[in-house]
């Protein structure tokens, strides 16, 4: 089932990712979100990460021709006439079951829904609309222009052709897919990647070692090309906690409950490069400065 246009829902951090990436692969692409002022700067963004692949070759068009295939919408009936539509909002069940609930209700009767989340289970969102079947995770990984891997997740009703048609999307527009068999909250990446983030926390919590030290080892002693804290400012500390809470809701395993060094910079607003302030401290250039102690 090849995919020639996808409808996006969130046009933050990973939706306008998506989106570029799509575009680049000669996708089409509307980018939806109700914020317009969100879309405005998601279309910038867009337009300068588009311009360094162009700038070094690593795709093909002109930065003309590839944001010629993104347009952008604050309707979400818009998504009729789209095969795919991917949810890509923030880590909020209730949230996403209502954007699930008004996708469904206007998406034509064969269209695909996905979404983008890290540890929100796809079984429970594909409940609340009239298409379970058709309802698969497409997970991917930030930065989504320059990560390879994409999560492809079987929902507990996910047809065998739509989880297909889920990997064969991703090597379409250049992507590895990894096959995830069974929802279970986390799926695979994030269940293996989030608890040595939470020791890391937890470690730096108990004065046993630095945010700065842990994530130079981890580059140094493991072949990270980011330490655990760096890539957590760069994904955002609130995705990382509701994601976490996620998973805890589900499982109610106190292993997975955010600790307080990661909730006191939540409700201080700190939540990584966007915001100047995260683990590490940043410029207006999101050049890294110092620690946040």
């Amino acid at each position: 089932m090849a995919i020639n246009k996808v409808f996006i829902v969130g046009s933050g951090l990973m939706g306008s990712g998506i989106a570029q990436v799509c575009a680049s692969a000669g996708v089409g692409v509307t980018l939806c979100d109700v914020n317009e002022q969100a879309l405005a700067k998601a279309q910038k963004a867009i337009a300068w990460s588009v311009g360094k692949f162009v700038e070094k070759g690593k795709v093909t068009g002109s930065v003309d021709e590839i944001m010629a295939r993104i347009a952008y919408t604050s309707d979400l009936t818009a998504c009729t006439g789209h095969p795919l539509i991917v949810e890509a909002v923030f880590e909020n069940l209730a949230l996403k079951r209502e954007i699930f609930e008004k996708l469904d209700a206007s998406a034509d009767e064969g269209a695909m829904l996905a979404s983008n989340t890290s540890a929100i289970s796809i079984s429970e969102l594909a409940a609340c609309t009239k298409r379970p079947n058709r309802v698969f995770g497409l997970h991917f990984f930030s930065p989504v222009p320059m990560m390879a891997a994409v999560e492809i997740i079987r929902g507990q009703f996910t047809d065998e052709d739509v989880f297909l048609a889920g990997r064969d999307f991703a090597y379409a527009i250049g992507k590895e897919p990894i096959l995830v068999h069974k929802d279970v909250p986390g799926f695979l990446i994030n269940r293996i990647n989030f608890p040595a983030a939470l020791e890391a926390m937890r470690l730096v919590e108990m004065g046993v070692g630095s945010v700065e030290d842990i994530d130079k080892g981890l580059r140094l002693a493991s072949g990270r090309k980011m330490g655990i804290f760096e890539t957590g400012d760069m994904v955002g500390l609130e995705i990382t906690h509701g994601a976490l809470l996620a998973i805890y809701e589900e499982t109610k395993d106190p292993r997975w409950f955010p600790p307080a060094i990661l909730r006191r910079k939540i409700k201080a607003g700190h939540v990584g490069k966007k915001a100047g302030k995260g683990w590490y401290l940043y410029d207006e250039q999101g050049n890294k400065i110092g620690i946040n102690t």
